[in-house]
């Protein structure tokens, strides 16, 4: 019986070349190619890299699955207009969004990632005039 649910098994993609320039000595040539050339060629180390990415998506997708099967079509289609609508709210450039709305209709706010720590404001490299900022963004400045 299936669910339509996608499914949580890794499947691995990984690039059967690598494609570096070899140099003399086949090793790559860093003079030539730069350091983080070789990085860019790779595709994925690890079979749940690519798991891993699509993570967040996958994990939406399921819940509004599994809503859908258990209280019909009305509430995933009520929920996606909520998120719809919770992304749509603005703030001036010169302030962070907090996301709250967002982050409890999705459920993320019950739950602590690393951009949570480390995303937080007061850490924020982000330093300018408030003024200067709103009028470059409306096309003033």
């Amino acid at each position: 019986m299936s669910f339509g649910l996608p499914s949580l098994k890794a499947k691995p993609c990984q690039a059967s070349e690598y494609g570096f320039d070899q140099g003399q000595f086949g090793v790559p040539d860093v003079m030539k190619s730069g350091l983080g050339s070789a990085k860019s060629t790779l595709e994925n180390v690890h079979p749940l890299t690519q798991s891993e990415k699509n993570y967040r998506q996958n994990v939406d997708m399921m819940n509004m699955q599994i809503l859908r099967n258990i209280q019909g079509m009305h509430a995933p289609l009520k929920l996606a207009m909520e998120i719809r609508a919770a992304n749509k709210i603005g703030h001036l450039p010169c302030l962070q969004s907090s996301r709250v709305m967002f982050d409890s209709l999705t459920g993320r706010d019950l739950e602590i990632s690393p951009e949570d720590v480390f995303n937080t404001g007061e850490f924020l490299e982000v330093v300018g005039q408030p003024h200067a900022i709103v009028e470059k963004s409306l096309g003033i400045l």
